[in-house]
C-alpha cells in the first residue's frame, strides 16, 4: 500500500455489521462506534479536550516485546517440530500470533488440539517469555517523557492487555509503571478479548471516565480495532507491524515511539483547546 493509498483508506469509515453489545447499564452500537470520527482528522487530539484518561496496551506498546514473544514462540514451536521443524517467521507472528489473546493463538496454531493441550503450550511459552524479559525488557523511547506529562496534567490511566497477568505485572513492574497505572484491565478478566471493545470500556467504567475525552495507545491491529470499537480514537504505535497493516484498523495516526514529533504537536494542540 501506497502512503497515498494508506491516508485514502484511513479516510473510509470502518464498518463491521450492525450489532448492539451491552456493558454495564449501556448500550454500544459497535457499528456507529466503528464510524468514530475522529479519524478524519488527521494528526489531532483536540476534540477530547478537556483530556480525562489514557489508556495504553502493553506488550509493543508501553516496550517492544515483541522480538521477545517471536523467539520464545519460534524455539518451543521448533521443539515439537511444528511446520515440519520450520521456524516460524516474523511474518507468520504478525498474522497468526501478534497481539491476540492465548486461547485464540492456542486455537489458530492448534486447530486439531484440544484447548486445554494447547494452553498449556502458551503456558510454556510464557514462561520462556518472563525469563527473556527479565534480561532484555526497556521502556520505548519516550515513553517516561509521556509519563510524565500525564503526571503533570493529573490525568487518569490504566494498561488495558490481552497478556496473562503475570507478563503484565512483570513487564509494569521492569518498566517502573507499577505505581503510575490506577487500573490494569486483562483480557482474561473481559466477557471477550481484544479485538472486541470490552476490554477497553471496562478501563472507561472502571476509571470513571468518558470515552469521549480519552485516547488509547495501540501497537496491533487487534488493539486498534478494539479501541476504535469503544469509540475512543487510537494513537498507533508501529513497533514492529506494518504501517499499512495498522492503518486497516483505524488509528487517528502513527507513531514510531512516544518522541515522535507529531505525538507532541497533537498533545500540544490538546493542551491549547482545553485551556481555561
Amino acid at each position: 500500500m501506497t502512503a497515498s493509498s494508506a491516508e485514502n483508506s484511513a479516510d473510509r469509515p470502518f464498518s463491521y455489521a450492525r450489532t448492539s453489545i451491552c456493558f454495564g447499564s449501556s448500550v454500544f452500537d459497535f457499528a456507529s462506534m466503528c464510524s468514530y470520527p475522529f479519524v478524519k482528522h488527521k494528526f489531532s487530539l483536540s476534540g477530547l479536550a478537556p483530556l480525562e484518561a489514557v489508556l495504553f496496551d502493553v506488550d509493543g506498546t508501553l516496550c517492544d516485546s515483541d522480538p521477545l514473544h517471536h523467539q520464545a514462540f519460534r524455539e518451543l514451536l521448533l521443539q515439537i517440530g511444528y511446520n515440519d521443524g520450520v521456524p516460524i517467521t516474523e511474518e507468520f507472528f504478525i498474522e497468526k500470533i501478534a497481539g491476540k489473546h492465548n486461547d485464540d493463538i492456542a486455537r489458530g496454531l492448534f486447530p486439531d488440539w484440544d484447548l486445554e493441550k494447547g494452553l498449556k503450550f502458551t503456558d510454556d511459552k510464557e514462561a520462556l517469555f518472563r525469563k527473556l524479559a527479565k534480561e532484555q525488557i526497556k521502556p520505548l523511547d519516550g515513553l517516561h517523557k509521556m509519563r510524565k506529562w500525564i503526571e503533570e496534567r493529573g490525568l487518569k490511566r490504566a494498561a488495558v492487555t490481552n497478556a496473562p497477568k503475570p507478563n503484565a505485572e512483570l513487564m509494569i513492574s521492569l518498566l517502573g509503571l507499577s505505581d503510575f497505572f490506577d487500573e490494569v484491565v486483562l483480557g482474561s478478566d473481559c466477557e471477550r478479548a481484544k479485538p472486541f471493545p470490552d476490554p477497553y470500556l471496562k478501563a472507561l467504567e472502571l476509571l470513571q471516565v468518558s470515552k469521549d475525552h480519552t485516547f488509547v495507545f495501540e501497537d496491533s491491529v487487534s488493539g486498534i480495532k478494539a479501541g476504535v470499537a469503544a469509540g475512543m480514537p487510537v494513537v498507533g504505535l508501529a513497533t514492529r507491524n506494518p504501517e499499512s497493516l495498522l492503518m486497516e484498523a483505524k488509528p487517528v495516526f502513527l507513531i514510531r515511539d512516544y518522541d515522535d514529533p507529531k505525538l507532541w504537536a497533537a498533545l500540544e494542540e490538546l493542551d491549547r483547546k482545553g485551556a481555561p
